[in-house]
């Protein structure tokens, strides 16, 4: 990271933030509330998995590709922004990372801004008051599930990076893809993008996207073949009914959901009626292709 002479280290002002700013720092105050907890029940193995997670799948493959759209742009302060949380969720982690690699994570510690003379005398990370924001971050997974959707779709046709297309998405909620918009030109490839609550135009030249949250059309049927795209569909409604059978038969065993702690039977509940969604959106693609 290019860290100006004049960089001063620390959380910026709530109102700078953008929401995968917001996002980054939940998930930091749920995985250090996560590992104390697992730490103090002498279940290393699982603190030593989160953190782990925490840094490669939060920080580095998304938050990182993230902010450099801002660390190279020409807002001077929004470019700042990215770099304080850069570094402060950087410190923090390397905090909660610190009783598993003590001698690595000194040795970086060390080279970040403002650091003091060792990271073992540093306070353990907690909860940032204030920090946390669990409707920013749903929105924001929406956001990353329809960039990792049209992701694996571009991939799976060998859609070259360079061709940019513009996009309808359909949504209930356009408002988090609305904010999103910078990142999905990023990392959807998207030109421009319409926003509908239900599209009713014309499927025809369209490959289609889904996510529990929103369908995306775009025209890139002239890239593609048509058979293809409908084998690809059909792929992805097996998976589909694959995991609504069994977030299903977790429900429907009466000793899983009298025994199991209520946040998992809750979060499989969620889990479920995320599935229902993708499965219903995934057939109607298959449908408008006919």
């Amino acid at each position: 990271m290019n860290i100006p002479e004049d960089f001063q280290p620390g959380l910026p002002a709530v109102e700078m933030l953008d929401m995968s700013d917001k996002w980054v720092l939940t998930r930091l105050n749920q995985v250090a509330k996560a590992i104390t907890d697992n730490l103090e029940h002498y279940e290393m193995g699982l603190a030593a998995a989160k953190i782990n997670t925490f840094i490669w799948e939060v920080y580095c493959d998304w938050y990182i590709e993230i902010a450099k759209t801002r660390l190279n742009s020409d807002d001077a302060a929004q470019a700042d922004t990215a770099r304080k949380v850069l570094v402060y969720v950087l410190e923090q982690a390397l905090k909660l990372l610190h009783p598993f690699m003590p001698f690595i994570t000194e040795e970086l510690y060390q080279a970040l801004p403002g650091c003091a003379e060792t990271i073992m005398t540093q306070n353990w990370p907690a909860a940032a008051e204030g920090y946390d924001w669990p409707e920013e971050e749903a929105d924001f997974e929406k956001i990353m599930d329809y960039i990792k959707a049209v992701r694996a779709m571009r991939t799976e046709m060998n859609v070259h990076p360079a061709k940019k297309t513009s996009m309808i998405i359909e949504t209930a909620d356009p408002a988090p893809f609305e904010k999103a918009m910078v990142y999905l030109a990023k990392f959807a490839f998207a030109t421009d993008v319409t926003y509908t609550e239900k599209y009713a135009g014309s499927t025809d030249g369209m490959v289609q996207v889904s996510t529990h949250a929103a369908r995306g059309f775009i025209p890139m049927m002239e890239l593609i073949d048509r058979e293809k795209e409908l084998a690809r569909l059909n792929k992805e409604l097996v998976k589909a009914e694959k995991e609504l059978t069994m977030f299903a038969n977790q429900l429907n065993n009466p000793k899983f959901v009298e025994r199991a702690p209520a946040q998992l039977v809750e979060d499989i509940r969620a889990k479920h009626a995320r599935a229902q969604d993708k499965l219903a959106n995934i057939q109607q693609s298959i449908k408008a292709l006919g």
